[in-house]
């Protein structure tokens, strides 16, 4: 299962409470040093909100052999260094259903469908005051930006925040509250998803 929405929505917390195991596809950030990575408009800021900043090929090769022999390699990314900092073993064991979360997780919908490993795909929605409020206590508590990154970034994302989700639904993602999400998570996880195969 596919676990996106905007940053700050809950989707780590969730991914703990949900039983299933969880592929951090935050992982798959590019590092910062990285020429590809795209720039907020009129603005000297990498945008980390934007899915060029992250490497989706990589993420989809990790999930596709997650669902073929339930281990993978997976890069280690540290957030407030903008760089990977190491690698280490995804084990999934022989569970039929994993879920992995993260922003771009939406970016995803149309290859693992294709592969034929989608069971689901959710969008976490609380609202953006909320969502901003949560979003900067986290960031600033885990040092992850400077304080006026932090405040900048917030600000746009809170304006772009019912933007954001269109496109995630728009992906193929449906947009639910914490409460619906963990029902159809428990669904999925009780064998009521679409594919029977081992599946994201």
């Amino acid at each position: 299962m596919l676990l996106c929405g905007p940053s700050g929505s809950g989707k780590s917390l969730l991914a703990a409470h949900s039983g299933l195991p969880v592929l951090r596809l935050d992982d798959f950030y590019k590092e910062g040093t990285d020429p590809t990575l795209p720039l907020v408009s009129e603005s000297s800021d990498i945008d980390w909100d934007h899915p060029g900043s992250w490497d989706a090929d990589a993420a989809v090769a990790a999930i596709s052999e997650l669902c073929r022999t339930g281990r993978t390699r997976v890069p280690v990314y540290d957030l407030a260094l903008s760089a990977r900092t190491g690698e280490e073993t995804a084990d999934i064991g022989r569970t039929p259903l994993f879920l992995a979360e993260g922003v771009f997780a939406a970016e995803l919908v149309a290859r693992c469908r294709e592969l034929g490993v989608l069971a689901d795909t959710l969008c976490l929605s609380r609202g953006p005051l909320t969502t901003f409020r949560r979003r900067f206590l986290r960031d600033l508590r885990e040092g992850r930006k400077s304080v006026p990154f932090l405040l900048r970034r917030g600000w746009r994302l809170m304006r772009q925040e019912r933007t954001v989700i269109a496109r995630q639904t728009a992906l193929g993602a449906h947009a639910c509250d914490r409460d619906e999400a963990m029902g159809r998570l428990a669904a999925a996880a009780a064998g009521r998803c679409a594919t029977a195969r081992t599946a994201v």
